[in-house]
């Protein structure tokens, strides 16, 4: 049964205490929402709404502009549309209102669901090597590491696209006239017997709630949801 502050709050995810100050706050079914936004210096604030889910998923409807149809953005995908100059920061270049004041999302209660999912997921997952996604126009391959969830989303909606691109790397500003990485050092890592192997079961992982999301429609995704719930 939810206590009394939890029932104020409206929400079974988080107490009163937790987003009592935060502004926006709606609650749903099995998710919190709350105002969000990143700033960049020369464009000034995105703003959106940052949806927290019990699974530990965030997603961010953008409404930097009324014609924005930008949405179920991870947070790192939000911090690189609003334009933000030092990217893969999210933590701390995603705020809220709280108290009347911009909060990084690392100074409040909003990622707690994330970290307790990553954690669980860094202790049951076995590897995750390093990925390469080819550009739709000049052909190169492009090298995203998976150490992280964040990671693993930036690299699974990539090879999702079609129309993927080099400016769309999201780690660095590329352009598909940059050189290609050096096939010697194109090492699939997670192998301890072998160096160069692409994919034996013994060192790659196959699915787990780091790299399979449940707000995602693909069918990889929606199986792997199925499956674990059954």
């Amino acid at each position: 049964m939810a206590n009394g502050k939890e029932r104020q709050c409206g929400s079974a995810l988080f107490s009163l205490e937790e987003i009592g100050e935060i502004s926006g706050v709606k609650v749903g079914g099995d998710y919190v929402e709350v105002m969000c936004g990143c700033t960049s210096h020369r464009y000034g604030d995105a703003v959106g709404r940052l949806r927290v889910f019990s699974n530990g998923d965030l997603e961010i409807t953008c409404e930097c502009t009324p014609g924005c149809d930008e949405d179920k953005l991870t947070p790192g995908a939000f911090e690189k549309h609003s334009g933000r100059e030092t990217a893969r920061k999210w933590k701390n270049n995603v705020w809220v209102i709280e108290g009347g004041q911009k909060v990084p999302l690392s100074k409040t209660a909003l990622l707690k669901y994330y970290c307790e999912a990553t954690k669980k997921s860094k202790e049951s997952n076995r590897s995750h090597r390093d990925e390469f996604v080819r550009c739709c126009r000049c052909g190169k391959e492009r090298r995203f590491r998976l150490r992280s969830r964040e990671e693993c989303r930036l690299h699974h909606d990539a090879l999702a696209d079609p129309n993927w691109k080099c400016s769309d790397y999201p780690y660095d500003k590329i352009k598909c006239e940059e050189e290609e990485e050096r096939g010697s050092r194109k090492v699939y890592r997670g192998c301890t017997r072998s160096p160069t192997c692409k994919g034996c079961t013994s060192c790659v992982c196959f699915g787990c709630h780091f790299c399979r999301f449940s707000d995602c429609s693909c069918q990889i995704c929606l199986d792997f949801t199925r499956n674990s719930q059954a």
